[in-house]
């Protein structure tokens, strides 16, 4: 596994982290790897959005416009 260093590090931001660690009952390091596995997981919003775009460019489906506000309407009990 890869070793990161982060320098300076204002003290208030480590204090803050290091007591969220804490409270969730894991070491600092467990803490800030979890954070960055998740950071590394979840999309940015852009690239949300364009993933989005894409797809929606590329789809090739057969619901109309009116089947679409019928199956809301359906969800939502009108």
């Amino acid at each position: 596994m890869t070793a990161i260093t982060v320098r300076n590090v204002p003290e208030h931001v480590r204090r803050e982290l290091a007591a969220r660690a804490e409270r969730s009952g894991q070491s600092l390091q467990e803490y800030l790897l979890a954070a960055l596995a998740e950071l590394a997981t979840t999309p940015r919003p852009d690239d949300w959005w364009a993933q989005v775009r894409e797809r929606a460019r590329t789809y090739r489906g057969s619901a109309s416009s009116d089947d679409i506000v019928e199956a809301l309407r359906n969800v939502r009990g009108e």
